[in-house]
């Protein structure tokens, strides 16, 4: 679902697009890149940060301005700690969504995906959803 610039992402507008065809289809044609998992141990691949190290950077950055803003404006800062916290699920999804399609990408050219990357793909869920339920 495009935006406009001054559309701003939400999680409420995240959990409505999560159900529409386009969300579907965008996470669908979402690609690996450069096969950075591929490169990884599986202990690191399911362990340490969701996200990679840049964009958690840059997020960090974001809610210490959001941080410092709130005293100036509280519901403004309200509204951007929700907008953060919806482009930190986006990016989370879209990192599934790119081992999926890796998958499915596979098997539309009719190739077999191995047993062992289908058993990553399943510990990486797993170990994301025991993470999720602990906090």
């Amino acid at each position: 679902m495009p935006r406009t610039v001054d559309e701003r992402l939400t999680t409420a507008a995240l959990a409505e697009a999560a159900n529409t065809p386009a969300e579907r289809r965008e996470e669908r044609e979402a690609r690996d890149p450069a096969g950075a998992a591929e490169s990884r141990t599986p202990e690191e691949n399911y362990a340490g940060p969701l996200l990679p190290q840049d964009i958690c950077d840059e997020m960090r950055h974001r809610w210490e301005s959001i941080q410092t803003g709130f005293v100036d404006d509280p519901r403004v800062s309200v509204q951007h700690a929700d907008e953060l916290v919806a482009n930190a699920i986006k990016k989370l999804a879209e990192s599934f969504a790119q081992e999926r399609a890796r998958l499915e990408q596979q098997w539309s050219k009719g190739s077999e995906v191995s047993t062992e990357d289908l058993r990553q793909a399943l510990q990486r869920y797993r170990a994301f959803f025991h993470r999720l339920l602990s906090l």
